[in-house]
């Protein structure tokens, strides 16, 4: 495998060792295709922050942590490196780490790496547990900053948190919901990936509190636990409507949104209000069909940039960064869609 990268350099990057390293770039043989994998994205984001590294400044190496499904994930790594030239508080190395879904344990650990073998800092979109907040704070205490994403940590000893105005994404969604059903009466499904994501409950309160007062005939029915992937959340979504029938709408906070679709094409539901969020690949195609009616979109490139300039603030090369830092919500339909 060519390379122009000293060894000890890729495996930083890859967080691995150095002898791993040297037998993946060698083709020896007893190492696994993920870390291969792992090894080959490594050289390839070397190669893209190397234009970086003329410019004047500390260089940072940021960990970005992150459970969610790929299409997500793909949106944050794509938008960070989009973004890198833009932040001049230093040259930022960011090492991606991605799961789909991380079970008990699992992000605890990768924090606990993170502590063992250091960094300038972490981005993490995690589930708000006791656990969770307890490797927050050793990073904290380690002198590693923490800037949540999209949803937030607040018990922990984090820097920032970066994303969304979540409260004010559940009021959003529940006015638009009463306006396009006026006085109606029946249920509305609103789905989240996990019951653990402090920033789909706060959208979940705000949405239900704000729609049954606006329009107390409808119903919120939650349904969690799909963790945004096809097959669960179709699984949860089938149960529920044959449970509770045909809603009136539908705000997905979790996503899985063609299973979803699917699920109710099955039974030619296809004429429904539905609000999903993020404007991720699998959305956009939703919305130009015209299977979703709104999707709530926030600036992600504005979220890495608060995010990558709190980190810095912590180590004093930039202004003390607020403790909130929301980027705008925007209503997209199939008609003002960015490109």
């Amino acid at each position: 495998m060519t390379h122009r990268f000293p060894i000890k350099e890729i495996a930083r990057q890859a967080a691995l060792g150095t002898a791993t390293v040297d037998r993946v770039l060698n083709g020896r043989a007893h190492v696994s295709a993920q870390t291969r994998n792992r090894v080959v994205a490594a050289i390839t984001e070397l190669e893209l922050q190397e234009q970086q590294l003329t410019a004047r400044g500390r260089r940072m190496f940021v960990d970005i942590v992150v459970e969610a499904p790929r299409r997500f994930s793909d949106e944050i790594k794509r938008t960070t490196n989009a973004i890198l030239d833009t932040v001049t508080a230093g040259v930022f190395r960011p090492r991606f780490v991605f799961q789909e879904t991380m079970g008990a344990g699992e992000i605890e650990a990768v924090l606990a790496r993170i502590v063992k073998r250091g960094s300038h800092g972490v981005c993490l979109k995690a589930r708000d547990t006791p656990d969770v907040r307890d490797a927050i704070n050793a990073l904290d205490r380690a002198g590693i900053p923490v800037v949540t994403l999209v949803t937030d940590i607040p018990a922990s000893r984090r820097a920032a948190y970066v994303g969304v105005d979540n409260l004010g994404a559940g009021r959003t969604a529940a006015f638009l919901v009463a306006k396009m059903l006026g006085q109606s009466k029946g249920t509305v499904f609103a789905t989240r990936s996990q019951d653990a994501f402090f920033g789909e409950a706060e959208r979940l309160r705000q949405f239900s509190e704000t729609l049954g007062q606006s329009a107390p005939g409808l119903k919120v029915i939650d349904i969690v636990g799909g963790a945004g992937l096809p097959g669960k959340t179709a699984d949860l979504f089938n149960r529920v409507l044959a449970k509770h029938g045909p809603p009136a709408a539908i705000y997905s906070m979790g996503g899985g949104n063609a299973a979803i679709f699917d699920a109710l094409a099955a039974r030619t539901l296809c004429d429904l209000v539905f609000i999903a969020h993020d404007l991720d690949a699998e959305n956009r195609r939703l919305l130009e069909k015209g299977k979703l009616s709104f999707v709530l979109q926030h600036d992600l490139k504005t979220d890495m940039r608060h995010a990558l300039m709190a980190i810095a603030a912590r180590h004093g090369l930039a202004r003390p960064a607020p403790e909130i830092l929301t980027s705008d919500l925007q209503i997209v339909s199939p008609f003002n869609m960015p490109s």
